[in-house]
């Protein structure tokens, strides 16, 4: 919960002073009492007196004292509303190191099947593109409501050629600039297994994505010190380990999260959760009404219960 007008807290203060000054005088009158030698036969004739009766009021009236400086403060809360016209891009790297097996099928099949994964969990109304990557970028989709035309360009990707990560996420960034009608959210999910080796610096992209509001979700694909099978028989396997630090730095440097995913299931795992992250946003509503009502009917009770048993003996 956040408040618009935070200083009106200070009058909750009021509240323990006000339980400190109440008990401080039940224990003065209590001190200077008169003894009365009929007063038994008074608290007989009045009917069995609650404890409860006494103190209800004042803990009525500091309930609406508390509701009220609360409401002053204007609260607000957040809640998460499902986004129908949210504009989405995956970037999906198909170089050669994604036909490495450390994820079965291979580290691109299991992109493909969990790519999909994640536009199932996506409205039907989002708009969801696609820019698959290896050398520089050769398949393109704009954001669209019509989701099998993303489907087919991540499907039909066959890994081979360098990885131009950063050239990859500017494309997608000019896809979004022509996309998204007013001010719908916006974002980049990225799955690549290794460093960028071509093209733009990535890091360079991800500054200007947090600019204009645009988070890169990033997946960090396949398991340390995996290798293929180098073209020349008598030298040593390639290493196809997936980076990671790079991966957290472009997420962090515009405004999203990272994933690391060393299986197909972790990697559906993720997609998944992605798709019901970007699937809804998170809007503040004022709550200011729903306090001040309540402090009002607070006191509202406060004032008819004092007045009910007002005038019986404590």
């Amino acid at each position: 919960m956040t408040f618009s007008s935070p200083a009106w807290l200070l009058a909750l203060a009021a509240v323990p002073a006000a339980l400190m000054l109440y008990s401080a005088a039940r224990r003065r009158r209590r001190r200077y009492a008169i003894r009365f030698p009929a007063v038994e036969t008074l608290r007989a004739a009045a009917g069995p007196a609650s404890p409860w009766r006494r103190r209800l009021p004042i803990g009525l009236l500091l309930a609406a004292v508390t509701a009220l400086a609360v409401a002053l403060a204007r609260p607000h809360v957040n809640q998460h509303v499902a986004v129908d016209e949210a504009s989405l891009i995956l970037v999906t790297d198909h170089s050669g190191s994604m036909a490495a097996q450390d994820v079965q099928p291979s580290r691109l099949a299991a992109a493909q099947r969990a790519a999909n994964a994640f536009i199932d969990r996506l409205p039907n109304k989002a708009r969801v593109g696609a820019v698959a990557f290896s050398d520089s970028p050769d398949g393109v989709q704009a954001p669209v409501t019509d989701h099998q035309a993303a489907r087919n360009i991540i499907d039909a990707q066959n890994a081979n050629g360098a990885t131009a990560t950063g050239d990859a996420l500017a494309l997608a960034l000019q896809l979004l600039h022509g996309a998204t009608p007013k001010h719908p959210p916006a974002a980049i999910v990225l799955l690549s297994d290794g460093a960028a080796n071509a093209g733009l610096d990535p890091s360079t992209v991800a500054r200007q994505a947090a600019q204009e509001k645009i988070p890169i979700y990033t997946v960090a694909l396949g398991t340390a010190n995996a290798t293929l099978p180098n073209p020349d028989p008598f030298a040593a396997p390639l290493d196809v380990s997936p980076d990671p630090q790079l991966m957290a730095r472009i997420a962090s440097l515009s405004g999203g999260r990272t994933f690391n995913a060393q299986s197909a299931d972790q990697l559906s795992s993720i997609y998944k959760d992605l798709g019901t992250r970007l699937g809804t946003t998170t809007r503040k509503r004022e709550i200011t009404a729903a306090f001040a009502i309540g402090g009002l009917v607070l006191l509202l009770f406060a004032a008819v219960s004092s007045t009910r048993w007002a005038g019986r003996l404590p």
